[in-house]
């Protein structure tokens, strides 16, 4: 990431305080709305960063190609690195924990849309609801 400044600039953008805290913070958390980001931003001396800040900064990161985002749940988007990227997220729905499978698991399921839809899926962008190990064990 140490070249974050030179690919917003050669994207016309700047490297700001905000935009490099924010991809900070993805880095940090792992996976993160922008709520959570906010949260997590050490409070200074001037006001919070604000969540318009967060969705504009995660807009230009996204745009280069630093971060991405899944839809773990029917709300906000949760966001991680692009070089976290190759898994799937599993959501239980009942204590709403966020787990990472690897993409590999998927292969079969990917290779059978493919051959009889044609459709080339990205299941790296995909969560799957369920039941946790926790929660099985429990009904």
């Amino acid at each position: 990431m140490s070249d974050l400044g030179t690919r917003l600039r050669a994207a016309g953008r700047r490297l700001t305080p905000q935009r490099q805290q924010v991809l900070d913070l993805v880095e940090q958390l792992g996976h993160a709305t922008p709520e959570q980001i906010v949260e997590a931003a050490p409070a200074t001396d001037a006001a919070p960063m604000a969540l318009s800040t967060v969705y504009r900064s995660l807009e230009a990161l996204q745009e280069l190609g630093l971060v991405t985002h899944t839809h773990v749940d029917h709300r906000v988007p949760s966001y991680h690195l692009t070089t976290h990227a190759t898994h799937i997220h599993v959501v239980c729905r009942d204590c709403g924990c966020v787990d990472e499978a690897p993409a590999d698991v998927a292969e079969e399921f990917v290779a059978r849309l493919d051959r009889s839809l044609g459709f080339e899926a990205d299941v790296t962008h995909a969560a799957i609801h369920g039941l946790c190990r926790t929660c099985r064990k429990q009904s």
